[in-house]
C-alpha cells in the first residue's frame, strides 16, 4: 500500500523538526468542503491567526453580497479575515507577512504564487481531493467518479509551482460505490480529509513526517489520470456509449453541474440514475429514447441497455423525481 510505503520512507526523505510553541497558521479556502478543515483544526486546538478566503460577491434574486462558507465560520468563530481581489497586492502581502505564520494550509483555494505559498517557514501544506499523483487538476472527484474508479482518497502534500505536484505528506483512501455520485464523495472525503489534514499537523509540528516525491509513487503505476475542469460540452451525454459510462458520467456530475442530454428539444438534466443492460435491446431505433408505462418509469436507450431516469429537471422546471415528472409531463411523438 502507498500509504505504508509513505511511512516507511522516512530515512530516504527530507524529515522536518521544528520546535513549534505555538504553531501559527494562516488558512486558506473558500467553499462549504473547506470549513470541515477549518473546524477540525479550530477544534484541535491550533493557533488559527489568519483566514484569507474569496471577496463578498453578489448572488440571488436581489444580487445582495454573500459571504463564502468559510468567512461565514472564521467570523463566528472570532477569526481574523482577510479577502483580497489580488493575491500580488502589495497591501495583502504586508497584511499576510504581519500573521508571521509558521505554516499555512490550503483547502479548496485559488491558484498561490509563489510569494505567498513559500511564505512561511515551514511552507504551505494543501489538501486535495484524490490520491496523488492520479487525478491532480480542478474536478479531482467530479472524474474520478466518471472514470468508473471503485476508490479514491486524500492526500496532504507541500506546494510547490507546478500545481498538484509537490511532495506528498500523507494520504488516505476510502470506496466509492457504484452509485455513489459526486456529492456523496465529496460529503465523505471533506470529513476524511479534515481528519487528516490535523494528522498532517499534528506530523509536522512533531517533526514526524517525511516528504515524499510524487515520482516515486508515480512508478509503481501504470497510468495517470488527470481531472481537467469541467466544460458545458463535458456534461453532453452520449447515447450511444455503454449504459456503464453514461450512468458514471450522470454521477460524476451529480449535483453539480449535472449531466444532460434532450428532450422534445428541451435540455434535461439527470442527477440520478440505474442501469439496465440487456443486449438484445440495441436494435431498437434511437427514435424511441425513452419508454413509459403507465407514466411510472423514463428510459434512455445506450449501447447495451438502458439508463432508467430517478431524478432530474427539465429546462425550466425544478429538479424532482422521476414519478413527479411523469405525472405532469406530457410526450410528443
Amino acid at each position: 500500500m502507498i500509504e505504508k510505503q509513505l511511512q516507511q520512507k522516512e530515512n530516504k526523505a527530507t524529515t522536518f523538526n521544528f520546535t513549534l510553541s505555538p504553531l501559527r497558521i494562516v488558512f486558506m479556502g473558500t467553499p462549504e468542503f473547506a470549513v470541515a478543515s477549518l473546524e477540525a483544526l479550530v477544534k484541535a486546538g491550533y493557533n488559527i491567526v489568519g483566514v484569507i478566503t474569496a471577496p463578498d460577491k453578489p448572488a440571488g434574486r436581489g444580487m445582495q453580497l454573500q459571504q463564502s462558507a468559510v468567512k461565514k465560520y472564521a467570523v463566528e468563530h472570532h477569526l481574523n479575515v482577510l479577502q483580497p481581489e489580488k493575491l500580488k497586492q502589495s497591501e495583502f502581502l504586508d497584511a499576510l507577512k504581519a500573521l508571521k505564520a509558521d505554516l499555512q494550509i490550503v483547502v479548496a483555494f485559488r491558484m498561490l504564487p509563489e510569494v505567498v505559498w513559500n511564505m512561511p517557514r515551514m511552507g504551505s501544506v494543501n489538501l486535495h481531493g484524490s490520491l496523488l499523483p492520479q487525478y491532480r487538476g480542478a474536478a479531482p472527484i467530479n472524474w474520478a467518479v466518471i472514470n468508473g474508479e471503485r476508490e479514491t482518497g486524500v492526500t496532504t502534500f507541500k506546494l510547490k509551482q507546478e500545481i498538484d505536484t509537490g511532495d506528498i505528506l500523507l494520504q488516505e483512501r476510502f470506496a466509492i460505490g457504484e452509485n455513489d455520485t459526486a456529492g456523496d464523495v465529496h460529503d465523505t472525503m471533506k470529513e476524511i480529509g479534515a481528519a487528516v489534514l490535523v494528522k498532517t499537523v499534528a506530523g509536522l509540528a512533531a517533526g514526524s513526517l517525511s516528504e515524499t516525491p510524487q515520482s516515486e509513487i508515480a512508478k509503481l503505476q501504470s497510468a495517470i489520470r488527470h481531472a481537467p475542469k469541467i466544460f458545458t460540452e463535458t456534461c453532453r451525454i452520449d447515447l450511444t456509449k455503454t449504459v456503464d459510462e453514461v450512468h458514471n458520467l450522470i454521477r460524476g456530475l451529480s449535483p453539480f453541474p449535472g449531466a444532460f442530454t434532450m428532450l422534445n428539444g428541451k435540455t434535461l438534466k439527470i442527477y440520478k440514475s440505474e442501469k439496465e443492460i440487456d443486449q438484445r435491446q440495441t436494435a431498437l431505433s434511437r427514435n424511441n429514447a425513452y419508454q413509459t408505462d403507465g407514466k411510472t418509469f423514463l428510459k434512455f436507450l445506450c449501447a447495451d441497455g438502458y439508463i432508467e431516469v430517478k431524478e432530474l429537471q427539465l429546462e425550466g422546471k425544478k429538479k424532482m423525481n422521476v414519478e413527479d415528472f411523469l405525472r405532469g409531463y406530457r410526450f410528443t411523438e
